[in-house]
């Protein structure tokens, strides 16, 4: 078992990340929020499932080779963590945009499909398909794993962004679904995406002004 409280600090301003970043409204938030409301919390389910899966996939190629990367080149973890600050003071903009702008876009992928089978596999290729998401494990891993941090660390990085992502993606299958949620939502949204776009703004310069 590893010694958690060196890396607690990083670990938990990363797990903060990955949470706000997965709770946001982007395309597969907006496709299981889309497709609950048409079509209840089974294919919101399926298709959170979907979304899941493909963040995983993500997640286990991401930490092979930037573990690969790191022993090859000791200077990646700098490029990395340019990388990730600046991404984070990029969704910070879009989180202020959005919190500026008066109404929610449309909700995507609200169009019927024949299965939960296609739904799962529609969930699977929005993430799959999407370049943001392998940046964002990129970001994540570098926020959370210091300096010479032994490779257990990683494993309980992964696990907790698993765990994190089960509770939001089929939370908002199962919450999307009633209507009454789904107005409160849209009253508040203004509000929330200005408190991400503060911590994707501390997120970010904190990572950038990082000792390594």
């Amino acid at each position: 078992m590893p010694d958690l409280l060196p890396h607690l600090p990083q670990l938990m301003l990363a797990w903060s990340a990955y949470l706000i970043a997965v709770a946001s409204p982007g395309p597969a938030v907006l496709a299981i929020i889309g497709t609950s409301i048409s079509r209840g919390r089974s294919a919101g389910m399926a298709l959170a499932l979907g979304v899941l899966t493909g963040s995983y996939i993500w997640a286990m190629l991401t930490a092979a080779g930037l573990s690969a990367l790191i022993r090859s080149y000791g200077q990646a973890m700098i490029v990395l963590k340019i990388a990730g600050g600046l991404y984070l003071l990029w969704l910070a903009f879009n989180a202020l945009r959005a919190a500026l702008r008066k109404d929610l876009p449309a909700a995507a992928a609200n169009e019927v499909q024949p299965s939960l089978r296609k739904l799962y596999f529609k969930g699977l290729g929005i993430h799959l398909t999407n370049p943001k998401a392998i940046f964002a494990w990129i970001m994540l891993v570098s926020l959370g794993m210091p300096k010479d941090a032994p490779a257990s660390i990683m494993a309980v990085l992964i696990g907790g962004c698993m765990v994190m992502g089960v509770v939001v993606f089929t939370g908002f299958a199962l919450l999307f679904s009633l209507a009454p949620v789904n107005r409160a939502y849209r009253r508040a949204h203004r509000w929330i995406e200005g408190a991400m776009a503060g911590f994707f703004t501390f997120a970010g310069l904190r990572l950038l002004t990082a000792r390594l």
